[in-house]
């Protein structure tokens, strides 16, 4: 569903990411433009047998972290993927100085991406009495939402890789519709367990660059080989202008936009040439009421893989024409790895936060650049750069495609 446009703005008023890199929004800003790499030795559980034994995983003081954000009693019915999402919204909310209190609670909602709970084989504490809870596909979105007795739309989206950037779109969709004043969107992953990182191993998607993990996802690179799996969550606070106003909130920025699409072409490989990515960068804009030439920044789906980087940068080419050149483009996946149904709305976030500090974060490992992907990538180093309109792509297996597109609000 994409909404007519009207004058109902969508506002970002609160965003928060846990991963690899901190467990709030501002340590995760000041590592990631800093270029560094979370990505380390698996610690979960023992990886000895498996071909990647690698991953971005969360900071070892997350539980104790987490453990004072949520009751006792609520934790031991939460999976570990749930937590991370939980104590992301809860922060987020916190920051955003939101008091629900005094708002209309119909209004108010909570829509997730979720791939699944993550009640693996590496997660603790699962007992009969406990299971069915913690596998529920809705259990975050519903935890949220009972957190704050909210009672306006609480649901999730499963679409793979895209699934919290779908999250994101239906949101702005009951903000843009007049249905909602507020949506907490958003989506947490972890797919660090011997089973899913053995089945992804058999489709050759991830890295096997053990010896030196800060160094194994590499983005755009001629030497890339598979992504690198990460975890965490990330959620962003949409807010209608009015009721923005009417509470005096900080706003981050606009959401001006989005396109989703399937591609209808594989269950695993992108569209030939990029053209499903053309179609929903196209889309984005159109939605968004703006032009090629507005975009000032793109953070790229960027996942280290042959064939993605290879089509993501054709699509580019094909969306801007002669300018493609001109806009940065990087992939935060470089240094937290790729976070699965986490992924747009953490991405997103990172977008947002580019736009408000003027700062294109990097892509790190960009050492032996693939001599066919010839755009700016931001190697290395973060950048300075005035940023009024982003993109922010998602693209995911089954060929669930979503680009979000985002504004400098004044």
């Amino acid at each position: 569903m994409i909404s007519q446009p009207n004058d109902i703005k969508v506002l970002i008023t609160g965003l928060n990411i846990i991963s690899s890199l901190g467990l709030n929004i501002n340590e995760n800003w000041t590592n990631l433009i800093q270029g560094r790499s979370g990505v380390k030795p698996i610690r979960l559980f023992d990886s000895s047998t498996l071909q990647t034994r690698i991953a971005a995983q969360l900071p070892e003081s997350f539980e104790e972290y987490a453990s004072g954000r949520i009751k006792k009693h609520t934790a031991k019915q939460m999976t570990r993927v749930t937590k991370m999402c939980f104590v992301c919204a809860k922060d987020a909310v916190e920051e955003s100085k939101i008091d629900f209190e005094l708002l209309d609670k119909s209004r108010c909602g909570v829509i997730l991406g979720v791939v699944s709970t993550g009640n693996t084989s590496v997660e603790n504490d699962t007992t009969v009495k406990n299971t069915i809870i913690k596998s529920m596909n809705n259990a975050m979105s519903a935890w949220i939402s009972l957190e704050y007795k909210l009672m306006g739309p609480n649901f999730t989206v499963a679409s793979a890789c895209a699934s919290s950037a779908y999250a994101m779109g239906l949101g702005y969709d009951m903000i843009k519709n007049g249905m909602a004043d507020i949506v907490i969107v958003g989506g947490a992953d972890s797919i660090i367990n011997p089973e899913e990182i053995a089945g992804f191993n058999e489709l050759y998607a991830l890295s096997v660059e053990n010896e030196y993990p800060e160094k194994a996802s590499k983005p755009f690179s001629n030497d890339r080989d598979g992504f690198v799996i990460g975890e965490g969550a990330g959620i962003l606070i949409l807010e209608s202008e009015k009721s923005a106003k009417t509470r005096g909130a900080k706003v981050f920025a606009e959401m001006a936009g989005y396109g989703i699409s399937s591609e209808a072409y594989n269950i695993m490989a992108p569209m030939q040439d990029g053209e499903g990515i053309v179609h929903t960068m196209k889309l984005a804009l159109r939605n968004s009421g703006i032009s090629p030439e507005d975009i000032d920044y793109i953070n790229a789906h960027g996942t280290s893989t042959i064939l993605n980087d290879k089509y993501e940068t054709m699509a580019i080419k094909k969306v801007f024409g002669q300018r493609a050149k001109e806009i940065p483009v990087s992939s935060s996946k470089s240094m937290i790895g790729h976070t699965i149904g986490a992924a747009g709305a953490i991405e997103a976030a990172i977008t947002v936060m580019s736009i408000v500090n003027n700062t294109v974060t990097p892509t790190i490992n960009l050492e032996n650049p693939d001599p066919e992907l010839d755009l700016d990538f931001v190697p290395k180093c973060s950048r300075k750069h005035q940023i009024n309109y982003a993109m922010s792509n998602s693209f995911a297996f089954g060929g669930h495609n979503a680009s979000i597109v985002l504004k400098k609000y004044k």
